[in-house]
């Protein structure tokens, strides 16, 4: 996982429904065969498949990943995770595929599919590799097996004056010129990654379930290691777009045709600095490939000191959403979040949840819903449950055992610490569309997450409902809340919401053009069941039997968990409220 965009800142200063394989629609974004829209949340898993300790893979042991995925389940109602692998891994000599290394990963794999969470497949890479170092380095990598890096005569590694390990790729020539030859394909290395890429997907669709699969990410955070005098969008034409178009081939050969390829720009791409990018000059890229961004506030993590706040990464987001829509596919941010040991990270991860959710923040979103735009699924950088309790020897070195943190060039990433989560459990835990019975018109969240770790410090909301509407306002005020608006498509499923732990099912309210009750039973058009997989968590089910397709329908849902219950008679009137404030929007 690159921070480059820290550096750059730096230096420019009761119907229980099982989910079939997702489908997915050029621009209409993820659906199920019902023809349900789909969003995924969840998290990396994880940056432990950098280090040697862990066998280059998210768990030293299957046991350790099927804890993992109980807890994710159960804690944060995640319904994805972004799967990380290692070309060294795969194979460690030119001439050898590690199945073993291939199938403890497929077992670790399959204790989240297990549970009903769909995976990512993510080869992963960050500065190229952890040859490029020497024993002494400030700095390592991981990604290409030493083979590779012995195939190039590579200058000593040097990243100068270097703040953050992400100027590598600009100021280390090492890194530079092994990234330039990948890209060129020089000593046929290009070539030999995708030989191996065709025998690991082969051999893991043998195992895999692929009704479970997102799809590939075939190479994390692409950096050019040279631009031979062009721009990063005459780079990202001539080099990047090529090699996807590449792996797509190896993808279909190898039986993965029907999952997208996750199609990661430049990685500079959503910074200010010079080398641009996004694919922004290619052509629509459509249904076979999801634009796969990441974002982190690299302004707030160096020189920014300022609080995140309502609306902070709205801007952000909806870059990502329409340059997704611009390439005619759907995105997917598969990384996000910021450091545990920045003081204004929880409202920070907050933020770019709210932006997730919604293009508008939450004081406009009441006023101007009709343009709150698609939700975004995602998956959070990252899941680690060795943080802190790691003994990496960086670059092999006995005399530089990396324990704290990551283990992994200073980094502290991980929401999860010795079996806890580390921030609010609000942010993290959210009620979110998980799939929509038609399309998601608005969407938006008030988790009432405080603005310090483990739940400490300040609540503000942030999702304020005009005066106008009194009922409404009385009924959500001090309460977690949410409110989903969609267009039926006349689908036989019922649409989805994942309750959140704090949405107690017998004393979470709902209001709903399909009804409104004060406590969810376990059927009927609103109703509450388990989750897939889990013992606890919840999901909420919304039927709107017989409703003609193009009906709008809209959903209030309010943990009510400090009532006895809501009266009948406020139930009436916010329905109406709601009712009129739906029917009153040109969606």
């Amino acid at each position: 996982m690159v921070r480059a965009r820290l550096l750059l800142v730096l230096l420019l200063l009761g119907f229980a429904v099982a989910v079939p394989q997702p489908a997915f629609a050029a621009a209409s974004g993820f659906t199920d065969p019902y023809g349900r829209e789909l969003t995924f949340r969840g998290f990396n898993v994880s940056g432990s498949a950098k280090l040697h300790e862990t066998g280059l893979l998210p768990f030293r042991s299957t046991a350790d990943a099927a804890a993992s995925a109980a807890v994710m389940r159960e804690q944060t109602g995640a319904n994805a995770i972004r799967f990380l692998i290692s070309w060294e891994g795969v194979q460690p000599a030119p001439n050898t595929i590690d199945t073993a290394y291939l199938d403890r990963a497929a077992a670790q794999i399959k204790q989240f599919t297990d549970r009903g969470i769909h995976v990512l497949l993510d080869y992963h890479q960050d500065l190229y590799s952890s040859y490029l170092f020497n024993t002494g380095s400030w700095y390592t990598g991981d990604g290409a097996p030493k083979w590779v890096i012995d195939k190039g005569a590579y200058p000593t590694e040097s990243c100068g004056i270097c703040v953050l390990w992400g100027q590598n790729m600009l100021t280390s020539n090492a890194v530079r010129k092994a990234a330039y030859d990948f890209w060129h394909n020089n000593y046929g290395v290009q070539d030999a990654y995708l030989t191996q890429a065709a025998a690991a997907l082969t051999h893991l669709g043998n195992t895999l379930p692929k009704d479970l699969m997102l799809g590939v990410d075939p190479f994390n955070e692409p950096f050019d290691g040279g631009l031979d005098g062009a721009s990063g969008t005459t780079w990202e034409q001539n080099y990047l777009l090529p090699f996807y178009q590449r792996f797509r081939a190896v993808m279909d050969s190898a039986g993965w045709s029907a999952l997208p390829l996750y199609a990661e720009p430049l990685v500079f791409w959503n910074t200010t600095f010079s080398e641009a990018g996004g694919l922004s000059t290619i052509p629509a890229l459509g249904g076979r490939y999801v634009f796969n961004s990441h974002y982190y506030d690299g302004a707030r993590i160096t020189i920014d000191p300022t609080a995140a706040g309502d609306g902070t990464y709205s801007a952000a987001m909806n870059r990502i959403r329409d340059r997704a829509a611009g390439l005619g596919t759907t995105g997917f941010v598969s990384e996000f979040g910021n450091a545990m040991s920045n003081s204004r990270t929880p409202w920070m991860v907050r933020a770019m949840y709210q932006g997730l959710d919604s293009r508008l923040s939450g004081a406009s979103f009441w006023n101007s819903a009709a343009t709150s735009g698609t939700v975004l699924s995602a998956t959070q950088w990252h899941w680690d449950v060795y943080s802190g309790r790691h003994s990496e020897l960086m670059n092999g070195n006995p005399n530089k055992v990396q324990t704290s943190g990551d283990a992994w060039n200073g980094e502290d990433h991980s929401v999860i610490a010795n079996g806890a989560l580390r921030l609010d459990r609000r942010v993290l835990d959210r009620l979110y569309p998980s799939a929509v019975a038609g399309h998601t018109l608005a969407f938006a969240y008030e988790d009432l997450a405080r603005d310090g770790f483990a739940g400490s410090g300040t609540q503000k909301a942030w999702l304020t409902v005009p005066s106008r509407f009194g009922t409404i306002a009385s009924l959500v005020a001090s309460r977690q809340y949410g409110v989903l608006v969609w267009r039926d498509t006349a689908v036989a499923a019922p649409t989805e919401l994942h309750l959140p732990g704090s949405f107690v099912p017998a004393r979470t309210t709902v209001v709903s053009d399909l009804g409104a009750v004060s406590g969810i039973p376990s059927a009927g058009a609103i109703a509450a069941t388990t989750e897939t997989g889990a013992s606890t968590a919840q999901r909420l089910l919304l039927t709107a039997s017989g409703s003609a397709s193009g009906t709008v329908h809209v959903a209030l849902i309010v943990n009510t968990s400090d009532a006895a219950g809501i009266p009948a008679a406020t139930l009436t009137t916010a329905r109406t409220e709601l009712s009129s404030w739906a029917s009153s929007i040109s969606w």
